[in-house]
């Protein structure tokens, strides 16, 4: 297989036009010596509506890798990958478990699992899937409230991550588990409540710090806590700490100390401005109150309203502002702020996501800048000469570039802008088929949607794909051959 090729499959496989049957051809690919097309089956599986026969397909491939990559593909449906929860590998029905974080835009998280699907892999006989289903970040919170009452101790601890929604019958019942580690789990999610838990659990390394940050002091505990000085970062959030103590942590000589006690909710703009404290610019925390409070308004009104930047910040990761909050964060002068209302708002101004771009220009950040629905399209050809390539890379996305012009950003000095041109389908056919061959442009050509089936084809017979198998016979079609574990 000539190198360069192998980049042209990759793009090949991820062509949002390659036709079913060069799909399945290339699914049917059962490696040999040579692995690269094998790898480049990675790229069909992350396309969105995958045709029945190819998930078909990929459901009897032989190979277990190729199915755990379907089973962890955030385009397919989680009905669809529930498919293979009786597969004979192991390893396949773990990645079913366990399943894809995020699906392509970044944005959108994944629906979880059925719940019956998940309730056939907490049954499996290997340890290493049960192990992922009660890990897995990919299931519902009925699932997980269903664990409370389940023989097996792990189960039981995985239901305390919905502890809000289960029954006081069953933190009852969780409070008083004879496994030691489901009842020391449950008194950490029961302490914010309980003093009594809360002094109890001090003498447990583990469950010191929660304890700290979140557990209800009574005065003498809390006094005790502050002269003993042993992680007082944590002891300065707790939300039940007395206001005379939360005042003298505020002078703290440790900076962390200050910083924590700075972003405690009931403190008035004026004390919070008083407490000395730096924020980094790229800084960020995690704020409990406020990310508790995500879809909450006032919540959100508070920390938006803030002069506290780190508030302010966690209020920008939130997709429910409401537009008066979303406006002030977007005249923010935090540049933070605008980063990350363009990675996470669905309704994030241009204004904010162009500025994104031109500051972070091949970052991810300004690749979901540019991902993002209200990026600009319209008037992006006028900057086909700006001596900035970020600026060049845009063109490709005005409706009213000509294929003349790209053509000629196709052999752009900068890479990437070269690179999104091969890519457009606006490309005249013979500059796109000799883009096929430049090692830089060769998977932007592939993953060109204009490229004609025959030149995929071509890609796959130079790149030694097999043919016959996956075009209109055997595999995928009909049976399911034999799987390797």
């Amino acid at each position: 297989m000539v190198a360069y090729y192998s980049s042209a499959l990759d793009g090949v496989a991820a062509n949002p036009a390659l036709p079913t049957p060069l799909l399945l051809r290339l699914i049917s690919f059962e490696g040999g010596d040579d692995r690269r097309p094998f790898e480049s089956l990675h790229r069909a599986m992350i396309r969105p509506g995958l045709p029945e026969s190819a998930i078909a397909a990929v459901r009897a491939h032989p190979i277990a890798h190729v199915r755990s990559a379907f089973a962890t593909s955030g385009q397919a449906e989680p009905e669809q990958r529930a498919l293979l929860v009786d597969d004979p590998s192991p390893k396949v029905r773990a990645a079913v478990a366990i399943g894809p974080e995020w699906t392509l835009d970044h944005r959108t998280k994944v629906r979880p699992l059925p719940d019956a699907a998940c309730e056939r892999l907490l049954a499996d006989p290997e340890l290493s899937v049960r192990k992922s289903v009660l890990h897995s970040d990919n299931v519902a919170p009925s699932f997980l409230a269903s664990l409370a009452g389940h023989p097996d101790p792990a189960a039981r601890r995985a239901a305390l991550r919905v502890w809000d929604e289960l029954t006081a019958d069953e933190h009852a019942a969780l409070l008083a588990d004879p496994d030691p580690e489901v009842r020391r789990r449950a008194e950490v999610c029961a302490c914010p409540q309980d003093a009594k838990l809360t002094t109890a659990l001090f003498a447990d390394p583990a469950s010191l710090r929660e304890a700290l940050r979140r557990g209800r002091l009574d005065r003498a505990e809390a006094e005790q806590l502050l002269t003993k000085g042993v992680h007082l970062a944590d002891l300065a959030a707790n939300p039940s700490l007395p206001p005379d103590l939360v005042d003298r942590l505020a002078v703290d000589p440790d900076h962390d100390v200050r910083l924590a006690v700075s972003l405690r909710p009931e403190l008035t703009e004026a004390r919070r401005a008083a407490i000395d404290v730096t924020v980094e610019a790229w800084a960020r925390v995690d704020v409990d109150w406020v990310g508790a409070g995500t879809a909450d308004q006032d919540v959100l009104r508070r920390a938006v309203t803030s002069a506290h930047p780190l508030l302010r910040r966690a209020a920008a990761r939130s997709p429910h502002l409401s537009p008066d909050l979303l406006r002030l964060l977007a005249e923010d002068t935090d540049f933070e702020v605008h980063r990350l209302l363009a990675v996470c708002h669905p309704d994030t101004p241009v204004e904010v996501l162009m500025g994104v771009y031109a500051k972070l220009g091949g970052t991810f950040s300004a690749w979901m800048a540019t991902g993002h629905p209200n990026f600009p399209r319209e008037g992006l050809a006028h900057y086909a000469d700006h001596p900035d390539p970020i600026y060049r890379h845009l063109v490709v996305r005005d409706p009213a570039a000509t294929p003349d012009l790209i053509e000629r950003l196709s052999h752009d000095p900068d890479t990437w802008t070269r690179q999104s041109a091969a890519r457009d389908p606006r490309l005249p056919l013979p500059r796109l088929i000799e883009a096929l061959t430049e090692p830089e442009l060769a998977y932007c050509a592939g993953a060109n949607p204009a490229l004609p089936p025959d030149e995929m084809a071509g890609v796959m017979d130079r790149a030694g794909v097999p043919s016959g198998k996956g075009e209109g016979e055997g595999l995928g079609t009909t049976g399911a051959p034999a799987q390797s574990p």
